[in-house]
């Protein structure tokens, strides 16, 4: 068994450069080890992670050689999550913003704890939820509910979302999330490997055809909403804890 952990917490685990830089690679080597027969993807700190840094969205609005190379990465790490081929468990103990909640849903169980906030709050920010939330929430969720959540850049309880099937076990605390993911991790582990690895190969598939039919159009479209004078407002009023003015530019 593996563990991917994230271990910033002094930055809440945010996706900056360096954590996109390794966290693919990091889930390749995982991948190509066969002593590993399932990984756990956990996290250090308050919150499992803060989601995209604003910094790194501020130097793509400026410069669109740098935005293009962030969505080259930001896919090749979406579709390295979700074409993993060994069964990955997510421990969420804290609350989970943006890319981190998108990568986490491509997990095979999610384990987290009543009060954590699951979201994607791209909009907040100017932006449209394009690097992967438009691929797993509504793969997790019913269409509607996930639209109600993406639009509205409003967070689900993990309480709320245990019930609608997003969360797939609820520990008794944040301390208690982690031991019951490894837990998890260990069982199928246990199990016959190549029964279970092909198994999830079969149903990385079913995830394969919602990424062909919208991935790519979202990310893109993201790209437009990343260059946009609203993006630099939100990150503005964001800092300064007020409303955003927009312009619609």
């Amino acid at each position: 068994m593996g563990e991917l952990r994230l271990s910033r917490p002094d930055l809440q685990n945010r996706f900056d450069g360096v954590l996109l830089g390794e966290l693919g690679g990091a889930l390749e080597e995982l991948s190509a080890d066969t002593a590993v027969r399932a990984v756990v993807l956990s996290s250090t700190g308050k919150h499992f992670s803060a989601g995209g840094d604003t910094e790194a969205m501020l130097s793509a609005n400026a410069d669109l050689q740098v935005l293009l190379a962030q969505v080259d990465e930001g896919r090749r790490l979406f579709r390295t999550f979700a074409d993993f081929p060994k069964p990955l468990v997510a421990a969420v103990h804290g609350h989970v913003f943006g890319v981190a909640t998108s990568l986490a849903l491509t997990a095979d169980a999610v384990v987290s704890t009543a009060g954590v906030r699951i979201s994607d709050p791209h909009v907040h920010l100017g932006l449209v939820a394009g690097d992967g939330g438009c691929v797993t929430w509504p793969a997790s969720l019913p269409l509607i509910r996930a639209k109600r959540q993406l639009l509205w850049g409003e967070p689900l309880l993990a309480e709320d979302a245990h019930q609608l099937g997003m969360v797939t076990e609820l520990a008794e605390s944040a301390d208690a999330v982690r031991p019951l993911a490894l837990e998890l991790a260990e069982r199928v582990a246990a199990l016959p490997p190549v029964a279970v690895q092909l198994t999830k190969r079969a149903l990385n598939k079913v995830l394969a055809a919602r990424i062909d039919e919208v991935f790519d159009t979202a990310f893109y479209l993201e790209a437009i909403s990343a260059s946009t004078a609203d993006l630099r407002e939100a990150v503005a009023a964001f800092k300064e804890k007020r409303a955003g003015v927009w312009s619609g530019r």
